[in-house]
């Protein structure tokens, strides 16, 4: 079963640092350019479609795309007008992962628990990356034939995933008050209050039973359970685990009375263990 591999890119907001002097606009600008990129776009992207992804001028985008080019940040397809990510992008992204140990402690657990639920179950770890959720390690059933295709590097919605709704239901007041503000300006007046509603529903459930259940509502034939993850350590920013597949094999019944308890027990673990 093939799904998005990532959401659209968010767009540029740069209002909430107008009066920050320390603020450099040009390198924000820059890391939207590279962020722009998902796993989906193999053939690369022209400047007109990073211009529409990231809502800055053409001129803008142009004098960016020369600028990282030259670093080695985007590769040039002359044959096709597209850009391409670099090998140095990729050298940041492993530093990252290298960073965080919670994704080492916790990888053989995942596996161990994809490989306990069977086929066309993918147990994932993500962790916010502005308005969406970025996936830093995932596991599959080793016999599995199928699955959500979804790989470390994609990228999810926060507002309607469970991994994202598990992650804001993690966060302190302050940064859950921030984040609502955002997803509202995202969001269409008529859609608002359904999704505040189910993101609050997505806390209540994750502090009366430890998980939440999202039944349809990133994917209509995704079904998914998710739970928040601090490190005790304190050394790790904010993350979410997510267990989910086609809602054919994962029904409601399963996945509140069995993977949810279960996806549960494992963030314990990893806890305990010190990820």
């Amino acid at each position: 079963m093939r799904k998005r591999a990532a959401e659209t890119a968010p767009e540029v907001d740069e209002k909430d640092h107008g009066d920050d002097r320390q603020f450099v606009t040009a390198l924000h600008r820059g890391l939207d350019i590279l962020r722009a990129f998902t796993p989906a776009d193999r053939s690369g992207l022209g400047n007109r479609d990073l211009a529409d992804r990231t809502g800055l001028p053409n001129s803008t985008v142009s004098r960016l795309t020369y600028t990282l080019l030259k670093l080695g940040y985007l590769v040039y397809d002359e044959g096709t007008g597209r850009y391409r990510m670099g090998v140095p992008v990729l050298s940041l992204g492993y530093a990252c992962l290298g960073g965080l140990k919670v994704r080492e402690t916790a990888q053989p657990l995942m596996q161990q628990l994809a490989d306990d639920c069977g086929d066309g179950v993918m147990v994932a770890l993500g962790g916010r990356d502005d308005h969406s959720m970025t996936y830093i390690a995932c596991a599959r059933a080793v016999r599995g034939m199928i699955s959500l295709q979804l790989n470390v590097g994609s990228r999810i919605s926060l507002a309607r995933s469970a991994m994202g709704r598990a992650y804001i239901a993690g966060t302190n007041a302050v940064e859950r008050a921030q984040i609502l503000e955002l997803i509202e300006a995202r969001t269409a007046p008529a859609d608002w209050p359904r999704i505040r509603d189910e993101i609050a529903e997505a806390a209540e459930q994750i502090r009366t039973r430890g998980f939440y259940a999202n039944l349809g509502s990133w994917q209509s034939d995704v079904n998914s359970v998710a739970v928040p993850y601090r490190s005790p350590q304190g050394d790790a920013p904010m993350l979410a685990f997510n267990l989910g597949g086609p809602a054919y094999i994962l029904p409601r019944d399963r996945i509140e009375n069995d993977l949810g308890p279960r996806l549960v027990e494992m963030v314990q673990k990893v806890g305990r263990i010190g990820g």
